[in-house]
């Protein structure tokens, strides 16, 4: 995923945990360093307490010999083999620790400061490594090389315990930084969630409008969405003038048209008759596109479902009261369809007009939510149609019956319709015997 692309949480989360971890790192070595420092000054300080109390125990005898007039040996330089060791170099005045070794530390070349001790890193006498201290000093007449060492355990040993604590502490300081992080991302963005939800509730149709009580920083974003929504809503309602006025200038002369050709005389086989009438036919239906696209956003409306399904049944039951046709419904009372009423009422009244039109006696309407949709299922019990008949009687003009009246433009009118609203109609058999027409339109916010 491109880094343009990636969610807002998580590229402040990453750019966090990046800065959280390269700052608990070099916090971390700066804190090494200077427990390190603080340590080996600890240690230093000790050697060189300890050259101390041994130049001041040595003496110049008689005969210009250097010897101890005291004891300097202090733990820890009384336990054998500790790597706590001094030693007068060249003489055999040393620590009893060393027994009958001695130390033999590597001095190549001269110290520029030979007022102060300084340190040499080597292996011991036993093969343990040594951190020692060294200094040359003035005894009387002569000058003495005191070598006093500690092992290097004594210097990476509470450092490691040291930096191990550090270590715990530091990665429990970025896991609670981290935290904190995580729970200051959420809650910033929560105002952006908050606007996406009424994004939704303004697509749906549950708002007009995107609510102006917003934080200061997204605030000129929400102004120019209302800006937007305003001027689609002010291009709507000028569209839809437009469509009414066109219907207008179209229905009066098709009117004026049909009069005329009703008079005795005018149209003896009642061809030019129909040819009006599929003209008006045409004529809606392209109006009924026209009005669909013209909203831009067909899920704002809502139509109720069952309420237009009873209207329909109730209104066929009489126009085909002859059939007593049987009325089954199974429809939601709060399933709601995000569709235009007269739109609903186009499609419906074409589907249910087929079904009573063609069944024997029966007509079977059930709807149900699927997702995001809605499916309404529209059943007959009549002859139905041959699988190579179902896909020809969603063409345009195509008739399958020509012994019953009609311009076969109902089912094209409705399967375009419904696309239209992002659904389709599409046909099938039916459990009934008959025909099954499933109209799958997106599902609506509330009721009407």
């Amino acid at each position: 995923m491109k880094a343009s692309h990636a969610s807002l949480s998580r590229r402040l989360l990453f750019g966090a945990a990046v800065f959280i971890t390269v700052a608990l790192v070099v916090a971390g070595g700066f804190i090494g360093f200077a427990l390190r420092r603080f340590i080996t000054g600890q240690i230093n300080q000790r050697l060189d307490s300890q050259i101390i109390s041994v130049a001041s125990a040595i003496e110049t005898g008689p005969r210009g010999q250097v010897q101890i007039t005291r004891d300097v040996d202090g733990p820890p330089f009384n336990r054998p083999e500790s790597g706590w060791y001094w030693q007068v170099l060249g003489t055999n005045l040393k620590s009893r620790s060393l027994g009958a070794e001695n130390l033999a530390p590597d001095i190549r070349k001269e110290h520029p400061d030979e007022t102060r001790p300084f340190p040499l890193d080597q292996a011991g006498p036993f093969d343990e490594p040594l951190h020692l201290r060294i200094q040359r000093r003035r005894v009387g007449a002569s000058t003495v090389t005191i070598a006093v060492s500690a092992p290097r355990a004594a210097l990476y040993g509470p450092l490691r315990e040291a930096m191990t604590t550090l270590a715990i502490s530091l990665g429990v300081l970025g896991l609670a930084l981290l935290l904190a992080i995580f729970l200051q991302v959420r809650l910033g963005l929560r105002p952006l969630r908050r606007l996406r939800a009424d994004l939704a509730d303004v697509a749906a149709g549950r708002l007009e409008r995107v609510p102006a009580a917003q934080p200061e920083e997204i605030r000129p974003v929400v102004a120019e969405m209302n800006t937007l929504l305003d001027q689609n809503a002010e291009g709507l309602a000028r569209a839809r003038r437009h469509v009414a006025n066109l219907a207008h200038g179209l229905k009066t002369p098709l009117t004026t048209l049909s009069l005329a050709l009703a008079e005795p005389g005018r149209d003896q086989d009642g061809s030019l008759r129909r040819l009006a009438t599929l003209m008006d036919r045409r004529i809606r239906h392209h109006l009924g596109r026209a009005k669909a696209a013209a909203q831009d956003g067909p899920a704002r409306a809502r139509a109720q479902v069952l309420r237009h399904v009873v209207d329909f049944g109730e209104a066929f039951a009489k126009i085909y009261v002859g059939k007593a046709v049987k009325f089954d419904l199974d429809v939601p009372a709060d399933l709601t369809v995000a569709c235009e009423a007269q739109d609903l009422d186009e499609m419906l009244g074409n589907l249910l007009d087929n079904a009573f039109k063609w069944s024997h006696g029966h007509v079977k309407v059930g709807a149900s939510e699927a997702g995001s949709d809605v499916v309404i299922a529209i059943q007959d019990d009549g002859a139905g149609l041959s699988d190579g008949e179902l896909p020809e009687a969603l063409l345009p003009g195509r008739r399958l019956d020509e012994s019953v009246p009609g311009y076969g433009f109902g089912l094209p009118i409705t399967r375009e319709l419904a696309e239209l609203y992002g659904g389709s109609l599409s046909l099938s058999r039916s459990g009934l015997g008959g025909l099954k027409a499933e109209l799958r339109l997106p599902r609506g916010a509330g009721g009407s």
